[in-house]
């Protein structure tokens, strides 16, 4: 069996992930005391026709104390139990925005009797011991709900294998560098497609704007030092344990040259046996301006 935890801010989108995760054949059960897991777990394990994967979903609005959390899931792993914890994350801004949008109330607004800042900013305290112990943080603040089901489906698989989970991350400078990258490739020294008129319009996922790119010899040789890279790191995060990895490659728009580098390399992880995960965070955003 695997035990899945899903955690994390909230209106980060814990409730969507669980959906996603019934949709892929998991028991999802919401906000069981942290003391009770390791009973239920043995319990559960016995029952006829029981599904082979289950999701905890735990947050603030039943855990006053996330220690408590940690030590239990030590207990179910001295177990043999396969436990794994993912931390949904969001930036600020955003899930103040979300809960003006829905017209939700945050549990630790009325618990406290707080604002909607200042609820946030305890939640992180409270949470902020798991998430330095999750074997894998979301961050959803610029993820579809297709992306983020892709990154679920990802540790899925992975988790059986313990091998990796890579993402390869487009962005624009322009729009701030991803708090979630931890290898970060800056594009913006190759030529520009923005500024060939019938390419301005177009992003790195048309072959019109892929054939200007790779046509510079500067990128082309990029491109091998950049997969020589690669080759050489990930053997050496995987042995050291990491269990998720995100590369990002940043243009000065994110729509260009970050775009089809960021194709290309998934390309070549997919060469090479791993399943990377492929987000474009700025694609979509007007075009007007950027470069």
């Amino acid at each position: 069996m695997e035990f899945l935890v899903i955690t994390g801010m909230s209106g980060a989108g814990k409730t969507q992930a669980s959906n996603i995760l019934e949709d892929m054949g998991y028991y999802c059960i919401d906000n069981m005391p942290s003391a009770m897991i390791p009973y239920f777990a043995e319990l559960y394990s016995q029952m006829p026709g029981r599904s082979a994967n289950v999701a905890f979903i735990i947050d603030v609005r039943g855990e006053s104390d996330f220690l408590p959390l940690l030590s239990e899931l030590d207990v179910l792993k001295a177990k043999g139990y396969c436990c794994r914890t993912v931390f949904i994350d969001c930036e600020n801004r955003i899930l103040v925005n979300r809960y003006k949008e829905t017209r939700r109330v945050h549990p630790l607004v009325t618990l406290k009797n707080i604002s909607v800042s200042e609820a946030l900013a305890l939640e992180r305290k409270l949470l902020e011991p798991v998430r330095e112990k999750a074997d894998y943080i979301i961050d959803t603040t610029n993820l579809t709900s297709h992306q983020l089901r892709d990154k679920l489906l990802a540790i899925q698989n992975t988790s059986r294998t313990r091998s990796l989970v890579v993402t390869c991350l487009s962005f624009g400078y322009k729009y701030g560098i991803p708090t979630e990258a931890d290898l970060v490739f800056d594009v913006r020294c190759f030529p520009n497609p923005f500024y060939v008129p019938e390419l301005k319009n177009l992003t790195g996922l048309e072959g019109e704007v892929k054939d200007y790119v790779f046509s510079a010899g500067q990128v082309r040789e990029f491109m091998n030092k950049l997969f020589d890279m690669m080759d050489f790191l990930i053997p050496l995060y995987a042995e050291e344990g990491k269990s998720q990895l995100t590369v990002a490659i940043g243009c000065t728009g994110g729509k260009h040259r970050s775009v089809a580098i960021a194709e290309a390399l998934a390309e070549h992880f997919r060469t090479g046996g791993l399943n990377p995960i492929t987000v474009h965070r700025d694609i979509v955003k007007k075009f007007v301006g950027d470069k």
